[in-house]
């Protein structure tokens, strides 16, 4: 009899030793979800210009449903902070409201724990021939520009991640209130690297908080632009420039896989 019990005793021991550890492993196993906020510097494309719903269908919306999604990811804040026409000019801290918007925007988050994220997509405007504040931005003063804005953002809000998302292609007739045309998309183009540049700069600087984020999407409109963007009648006939309610989602999932890519490097 005694045999039989302790024989259970030490069976009953490793069965709860064995329980404890599985528990334990299991809990420390669990996916840690992150909570984000998120704020979207940008123009009319970042607003959702000519969408019948922007507050449903803007590239940011899309964005922060794709990241709810994620296994990683808790709940997502976001403003939208695209204003039609605006340059990098408009959202330095010496001119204008912009940037006092984006800080309004950003101090209004009510979960100040949650991950802080600027993600901005500007150079549109600022490549055009004539037509917006400061175009044509030349190259160095774009870059300039946007450093200004992000050494501001860094300072103010410290601990936040900065992505940078590639402008995207509009067609080289685009003419509407505003004059493009070929010379303000080459222009476009030449952007891109000095944002490049840039973040490599800042890497060495404030590491892990400044990133380039997407880089496909110019290439994805220049090859879809008849199926993502709208058509629009301008003075050098129908050109494309902003993305409809396709082009829209296309754009605001590019925008949240490259949120998620940055993620997984810090």
């Amino acid at each position: 009899m005694m045999k039989n019990f302790k024989t259970n005793t030490s069976r009953f021991l490793l069965v709860t030793i064995a329980a404890l550890f599985c528990g334990g492993f299991t809990s420390s196993a669990q996916t840690v979800k992150q909570n984000l906020n998120i704020v979207f510097i940008g123009n009319s494309i970042t607003h959702g210009a000519n969408l019948d719903d922007p507050l449903d269908h803007a590239p940011p919306v899309i964005a922060a449903v794709y990241l709810r999604k994620q296994a990683n990811i808790g709940t997502v804040n976001y403003s939208n902070q695209g204003y039609s026409g605006f340059t990098t000019v408009d959202f330095l801290p010496s001119t204008g409201t912009a940037f006092k918007k984006v800080e309004v925007a950003t101090s209004a988050f009510e979960d100040k724990k949650a991950q802080l994220i600027f993600s901005i997509k500007l150079g549109t405007n600022d490549s055009a021939i004539e037509g917006p504040n400061g175009s044509p931005v030349a190259p160095g003063n774009y870059q300039q520009n946007l450093k200004t804005i992000v050494d501001n953002l860094l300072k103010e809000f410290p601990g936040c991640i900065i992505i940078f998302q590639h402008p995207i292609w509009y067609s080289p007739n685009t003419y509407n209130g505003a004059k493009y045309l070929q010379e303000g998309l080459s222009r476009l183009q030449s952007y891109i690297p000095l944002i490049d540049q840039l973040v490599a700069d800042y890497a060495q600087t404030h590491p892990k908080q400044v990133f380039v984020g997407d880089t496909d999407a110019f290439g994805y409109f220049k090859k879809n632009y008849l199926t993502d963007l709208t058509p629009e009648e301008g003075h050098q006939g129908t050109f494309y420039l902003h993305p409809n309610k396709k082009g829209a989602a296309a754009l605001g999932t590019f925008w949240a896989k490259a949120i998620l890519k940055v993620l997984k490097q810090r």
